[in-house]
């Protein structure tokens, strides 16, 4: 599907919290999206760069370089950086562990919180000059487990941020701090960003607690909850280690088919605010 001019949506996948699932989420919402049609451009922003690994991007610095870390220094363009996967219409910005260093160097840097948007920028002019066909229609950022400055150029790049959410007892403590920070990222980097929604994972509706914590995160958040839901599965787990997105490595588990449910009603949530 051709972008047809229109800039793409950049959507930031974060949470500061490690382990709820905000790599899977991204590597998995970009295969179903691409599948169905869509131009998908995954920025692995962790510098442990399990997106990448996870695309099967070998973790050698000839494989991943330029990255990330050029793309945010403005030593590399983002079409320099991106590399093609065997997804057809998923293609990514690798990361890697030198990352770390756009925090150690931040302080001297006044423009160091918007780097990826005015990467992002030059990008989207880049491709409308040549009528690209393979423009992304989403881009999709992986941030890092923590709210540091790589998490700040993910905010201020985004039109919207997704958080994946742990069914764990200091979800909702978490959550509240991600939203603190996201209102604040709002106030003073980038005015038009949004919550677009709260994808649960590692869900299990046969235990108390997975219950307690849906039924409270609803009650803060109401629609702004996805009403998808990503449950705990093996086959999610052992997938990246095979450099494959669940849905290539097992369609027809319930991983898969959670995620290909939850790429679904993202685009239905998209329409909707594109037409609000």
């Amino acid at each position: 599907m051709s972008n047809s001019g229109r800039a793409p949506r950049v959507l930031a996948l974060a949470n500061q919290k490690g382990g709820v699932g905000k790599t899977t989420t991204a590597i998995n919402l970009g295969t179903a999206l691409a599948t169905v049609g869509e131009q998908v451009l995954i920025i692995d922003l962790d510098p442990q760069g399990n997106a990448s690994t996870g695309l099967g991007i070998p973790n050698t610095p000839e494989a991943r370089t330029p990255s990330t870390l050029e793309v945010l220094t403005g030593e590399a363009s983002i079409m320099q950086a991106r590399r093609a996967t065997d997804i057809e219409r998923l293609s990514i910005v690798p990361g890697h562990i030198d990352l770390m260093l756009v925090e150690r160097d931040a302080a001297s840097n006044r423009h160091r919180n918007y780097g990826l948007r005015d990467a992002l920028k030059a990008h989207g002019a880049a491709l409308a000059a040549n009528d690209a066909s393979d423009a992304p229609t989403y881009v999709l950022i992986d941030c890092p487990p923590s709210l540091n400055v790589l998490t700040l150029n993910a905010l201020a790049a985004a039109d919207a941020v997704i958080v994946p959410l742990q069914c764990e007892f200091f979800a909702l403590e978490g959550l509240g701090l991600l939203v603190d920070t996201i209102e604040e990222a709002r106030k003073n980097l980038n005015p038009n960003l949004i919550i677009q929604g709260v994808i649960l994972t590692m869900h299990d509706g046969r235990q108390v607690l997975t219950q307690q914590v849906e039924e409270d995160v609803r009650a803060f958040l109401g629609k702004k909850v996805y009403a998808n839901t990503i449950p705990r599965n093996v086959r999610i787990s052992e997938a990246p280690s095979h450099g494959l997105p669940a849905i290539v490595y097992d369609l027809e588990c319930r991983g898969s088919q959670a995620y290909i449910a939850v790429a679904k009603e993202l685009i239905r949530r998209e329409r909707g605010l594109a037409a609000a």
